[in-house]
């Protein structure tokens, strides 16, 4: 089992930033990847950006070159700065991890005003 903790998010104006966290605990061991996903009002939870255990990242074309994801494998942490937010940035962001399982933070609430 892993759990997650997610922190951060808020109300900000376009092009204002927001940086969310997210601390793992339990199995941290099994980790294979750490993202965040998005869910807006009536739409599909989409994935916003993962970084992998041995390299490399993925971003959604949306939020590349504005939001940038980092992991703290010493502390079991994933973050995403997000710069230069857009309205249609506002959704629900989940921390996600993958090991044999998918496990979901509680989600964080990010709005955008325009």
């Amino acid at each position: 089992q892993v759990q997650l903790v997610e922190s951060g998010g808020g109300f900000v104006q376009a092009g204002g930033s927001l940086r969310l966290s997210c601390a793992a605990s339990g199995r941290t061991s099994s980790i294979n990847s750490m993202g965040w996903y998005r869910q807006a009002p009536g739409k599909q939870r989409e994935l916003v950006a993962r970084v992998y255990s041995r390299a490399g990242t993925y971003y959604e074309d949306s939020v590349k070159g504005r939001f940038t994801i980092a992991r703290d494998n010493a502390r079991n942490t994933v973050s995403l700065q997000m710069n230069s937010l857009k309205p249609e940035d506002t959704a629900v962001y989940y921390c996600n991890v993958k090991t044999l399982f998918d496990y979901w933070g509680q989600g964080t609430q990010v709005t955008v005003s325009s």
